[in-house]
């Protein structure tokens, strides 16, 4: 098999995860250069990881030889890389979320599409064996007809976090503890019980934390069979604690919490499981956890591009969470009950 040629631009701190997950894959995928301005970050990486390394990402850009790039960069950077990557048509994988806006994240789905290139985006908790575990039991009926599917995120940053330049601001973010924590957490949600259709929520910035943007969010869904939930995301809940999922049916409930899933049914069977790579990332150290998942998207993105089929994340898959933070922090601003856009 003929190595996929790869790019990287951006060696912050989301870059570690997935050089590891790059080196576990050095039989399928050739890293050609890894791009940052800084050079500390460049000597880092390339001590770490021994990876090549380059300082203008016009050298990946440029590279005819180079099939596809990894853009590991700040949000409000992606539209303006993903164009230059459709341009010269090079496939992308993307660092969520897409980008700062919905209206941004469209056009750059779009920019895409237009070219013809595969567009993924890391959103790993689907990759979650508990995950995948979770969307069987719902789509094969073991709980029944869903009545509630609900969220609560309890993660804890020091102010240290977000002393960061740029960190939990509009213009460099798009948002605070929805778009950059809790959209991993609803990505699982959507891709087990669908998208809510109607959603009321509470948006704050915490006494906790110095921010722009919000660190505290509450709020309530409506799912098209009339189904309910709710949904609880923080950054602000010392010292973060494991994330989780509740589904209740007519035949059962079910819980993921951190790395564990079980289910009991009213039949009297139950079910558990345990993923262990799951664990870590909700404290203080965001990036506390197993690049397993991280390793799991870009394989299905190498397969992705060798069969010419979609990424099981795609951009127009991503909208779907895009579109209800949106609408959550809408019903936050307004104070007002607000529908869920949905893909046309």
């Amino acid at each position: 098999m003929n190595r996929l040629r790869l790019g990287i631009v951006g060696l912050g701190m989301a870059s570690a995860p997935h050089a590891r997950s790059l080196l576990d894959l050095a039989d399928r995928v050739e890293v050609v250069a890894a791009c940052s301005p800084t050079q500390t970050r460049r000597a880092a990486f390339a001590r770490d990881y021994g990876l090549p390394t380059c300082e203008d990402p016009a050298t990946i850009f440029d590279d005819d030889s180079i099939d596809a790039v990894l853009l590991l960069t700040p949000p409000n950077t992606h539209l303006e890389l993903v164009r230059r990557a459709a341009a010269v048509g090079k496939h992308i994988l993307l660092e969520k979320p897409l980008e700062t806006s919905v209206e941004r994240a469209e056009a750059l789905v779009a920019l895409a599409d237009a070219a013809g290139v595969k567009l993924g985006v890391v959103l790993q908790h689907r990759f979650r064996p508990t995950g995948t575990a979770l969307a069987e039991l719902v789509r094969g009926g073991r709980l029944g007809t869903l009545v509630s599917a609900s969220v609560h995120l309890n993660n804890w940053r020091p102010q240290s976090y977000y002393d960061q330049p740029g960190r939990g601001t509009r213009e460099r973010d798009g948002g605070g503890v929805l778009l950059t924590q809790a959209i991993h957490t609803l990505d699982l949600l959507i891709s087990v019980a669908g998208t809510p259709s109607e959603v009321t929520a509470y948006a704050v910035t915490s006494p906790v934390h110095r921010m722009e943007t919000e660190d505290l969010v509450a709020g309530a869904m409506r799912f098209d069979n009339g189904a309910i939930g709710s949904l609880t995301a923080t950054t602000s809940a010392y010292p973060g604690h494991p994330d989780a999922i509740d589904i209740i049916g007519t035949k059962g409930m079910a819980r993921l919490e951190g790395t564990t899933l079980s289910a009991a049914f009213h039949d009297g069977s139950d079910f558990q499981i345990e993923d262990e790579a799951a664990g870590g990332g909700t404290g203080a150290d965001p990036m506390a956890f197993s690049h397993q998942h991280h390793r799991a998207v870009l394989t299905d993105f190498l397969e992705a591009v060798a069969t010419s089929r979609q990424p099981r994340v795609n951009g127009h898959e991503a909208l779907k969470v895009h579109r209800l933070i949106d609408a959550l922090l809408r019903s936050a601003d307004t104070g007002t009950r607000q529908q869920v856009e949905a893909l046309a």
